[in-house]
Formats: C-alpha cells, structure tokens, sequence
C-alpha cells in the first residue's frame, strides 16, 4: 500500500506543489537554508546534480583527492577537468586527513578559470575540515562550494538541540553553497535516501533542479521519501531526546573503551598526528579504534568483531571505524565494549606474529586520460597509466583514477585487498586492471 507511484494527490518529485513540497520545506526549516530537495538515488545522485550545475562543460573543478567514486563519475558526465586538493596525511595511521584551506587558496589562486570547489566533510573517518574558512576563501575567488556531507547529516542537530559543544559545526552553518547529506546513514531513513540542501543563490536553483531530474529515476521511490518523511518527524518531535541519548551513549562508549587496556581511541586532539591541524576537527560519532599495540591491526579486529556479532563499518591499517548511528541505543555499546575487552584479553599477538598492516598508497602522477586501453594484471600495472578507476568499497574513494599513473604500491594495495577478498571496483575478477595500451 505504500508502494504508491504518481497518482492524484501523491505530487511529483520533479515538480514538487504538494506533499512533497510540504516534506522539503521542513527540511528547509529544520536545516535553516533556502531549499531542500528529496534524492532517492542517494548522496551521489545530489552530488554528481550539484557538481554539473556548479561547473560549466569542459572547465576545472578543485576536489578533494579522497571525495567520493561520484564525484568523478560527475567528471566523466560533465567532461570535466579535476584539480586536486590534497588532503593532509596522517602517517601513523594511513589515513587521510582535512583538506587544509591553504591547499584550497593556492588552487584558488593557480586555477582562477576553475567553477566550484568539492570536497568530503566529515570524510570516511570522520575528520573534518575547516568548511567556514575554506567557504570563506572559496568566495572571496568568486567561486562556489560543494559540500559532500554524506556523513555528517546529523551535525546540524547537535547544535540545534544544545548538544553541539565537542562536535563540529555543520557545512550549512559554515557557508557551503550546496552540502549534500546521507539521511539514510546516521539518522533514520531508508538505505538510498538522501537530500540536497541549497543554502545560497550562486548557484542557478532551475539548473540544479534541472540536472537532479536528469540524475533521478523517473520512478522515484514512495517508500524511500515515506522513510525522510518520518525522518522529519522524528527530528521536529524527539529531535532533542535522541540527539541527546545519541552522545550520551558515545561518550559513554569512549570513556569505557579508554579502561581497556591496549586500546587506542582516537581523538580530535592529542595524537600527535596532521590531520588536526589547520582547524580540522573529528565528528566523535565515528569510533576509530587501535589495538595496534596488542599486534592486532584494523583487518583482524574487523574479523574478531565479526565473528562476536558486530559488524564495523571499515579498516586502514592499524585502524578500525565503528560508524554509530540515531538509533544506537547503550546496549549495543555495551554489548560493544565486553567484546572489545575480551579480544584485548585473548587475542594479542606478539609483534613477531604481526603481519604488516595495509595503508593506503599516495597517488601517483597525472597525465592524459588514455585513449586505447588494454586489461593486464595487477601484478603488471606499476608504471601504467589507469584507465578506469581503481576503487575499494567501501570507502569509495579511488586508488587511481584515470589518467593517474599506477605506481607500484596501487598496485600491491589493489591485488592485496582482492586477494583478501574485499570489493575493489575496476578489478575483475581475474584480478586485470585497465590500463593505457602504451608503457608511460
């Protein structure tokens, strides 16, 4: 019955006038911007919409080099010419980092014919960026701001219901033009619901909403928007019960997990690492934990967590991501941390025993997106150039993208994580890779 399709009464999600309408204009208000659209192709229909609406065909785009696999589809769409930003690295852990402003001045200021700058806040781990001084320079260069909020929906209400003290501020209180949220990831609404939120007039409202109707199904899914819908609801209702309960419990976790002895948790502060500099800041709903110390890397922890019933949202090297979420309730962190303390207890591993950790590679070296491809190993790729993208998922953020130079650590990190049996889109299943036909 709810499975419904275009039918009187039930508006149209390209030309919203009724119910629809009613759904976005709240979350206009609960997210204090301009417009808010309904996305049920998930964050990356919003993000590949924003992109080709924010930059002309044929003209640059500064991205972050960890955004998400949609931004370069958005690319490929739009024939476009990314710049990229590079994220600041954190060595210890092999993670990336915020994308420092300087980083975006200075492209600002190489690349002034570049439209729009794009770039993931929270990233994969949490971490993120400095969005108010990054919006701040990005405008002062006259340009316009996307921001690939995919994991960061809930930030907004933190603050809205007093609980924002210790948490990062939201891209739409810092100035981003556009910021695109995963509804479905942190808060409460189906898998593949999402929203775009217009939050400024630099960007052409009919272009965008253009480019969102040529993005979407043509059959937009009712029991998708029902989810957001209900997602509003919960937020205009209960919003400050559950945000509430939400970071009690978090900080619950994280005082607890800090008795267990040989375990890491990391902090917005106080690692010692660069991807706090620069006015990064962590969202704590993201738990990255290291038993790095008890010879246990991210990938063993996964599998140990695993085999107690809990399943972690990803691992690099050392560290392993537990992604919380609206409805995580005490229990589970209890639940959580007993298996933790058992783990820490039972399954150290003398350093001898330890297997190297996996970090992921820097990219390589750019040059002209190949024309004529062929397929070889990945044992045999170091030194080609890529011609589709390599991408793990998750998280989704590509260890080469086309044009971009295989180096010899791709492609150990590539044929390692298929050997140990994890997704990696542009691998098939004979483990080849595309690449340019011609040696660089």
């Amino acid at each position: 019955d709810m499975d419904v399709t275009e039918i009187p009464g039930a508006d149209n999600l390209f030309q919203a006038e009724g119910i629809i309408r009613d759904v976005q204009e709240r979350y206009a208000t609960l997210y204090g911007v301009a417009r808010s659209y309904l996305l049920v192709n998930g964050s990356s229909a919003g993000i590949i919409a924003a992109v080709l609406a924010s930059v002309r065909p044929g003209k640059q785009l500064i991205m972050a080099r960890n955004c998400h696999k949609s931004v370069f589809n958005a690319l490929s769409l739009g024939g476009l010419e990314p710049v990229f930003a590079r994220p600041a690295s954190d060595r210890e852990y092999g993670v990336s980092g915020a994308i420092p402003t300087a980083e975006i001045e200075r492209l600002l200021a190489e690349y002034p014919d570049a439209d729009a700058v794009i770039l993931p806040s929270p990233n994969y781990y949490g971490i993120c960026s400095d969005i108010r001084a990054i919006a701040d320079a990005t405008h002062r260069a006259g340009k316009i701001l996307i921001a690939d909020q995919a994991h960061g929906a809930h930030l907004k209400f933190f603050k809205t219901f007093g609980f924002g003290e210790g948490m990062p501020p939201s891209a739409e209180d810092c100035g981003a033009d556009i910021a695109i949220n995963s509804i479905h990831k942190t808060l409460a609404s189906f898998t593949q619901s999402a929203l775009l939120n217009l939050n400024s007039d630099r960007v052409d409202r009919r272009e965008l909403e253009d480019r969102l109707q040529a993005i979407e199904s043509t059959s937009p899914s009712y029991i998708l928007m029902a989810s957001l819908d209900i997602n509003a609801e919960i937020l205009e209702t209960r919003g400050a019960e559950v945000m509430r309960a939400w970071k009690e419990n978090i900080l619950y976790f994280r005082e607890e997990a800090e008795k267990i002895s040989g375990l890491e948790v990391m902090h917005s502060s106080g690692i010692g690492c660069e991807i706090h500099r620069d006015g990064a800041a962590m969202d704590i709903t993201k738990i990255n934990l290291n038993m790095g110390a008890l010879g246990i890397d991210g990938a063993r922890l996964e599998k140990l967590l695993i085999d107690e019933g809990i399943f972690p949202e990803l691992y690099a090297g050392d560290l392993l991501m537990l992604m919380t979420g609206i409805g995580n309730t005490r229990a589970h962190m209890g639940r959580t941390l007993r298996a933790l303390e058992r783990i820490a207890a039972n399954d150290a591993r003398p350093s001898s025993e330890r297997n190297a950790p996996l970090r992921m590679p820097e990219p390589g070296k750019f040059h002209a997106v190949p024309r004529k491809t062929t397929l070889v190993s990945a044992s045999d790729a170091a030194g080609r150039i890529c011609a589709r993208s390599i991408i793990p998922y998750p998280p989704g953020i590509p260890l080469a993208c086309p044009g971009e130079e295989i180096t010899p650590e791709i492609a150990q990190c590539a044929r390692a994580l298929r050997d140990a049996g994890e997704k990696v889109l542009g691998v098939d299943d004979l483990g080849r890779i595309s690449v340019g036909a011609e040696e660089s």
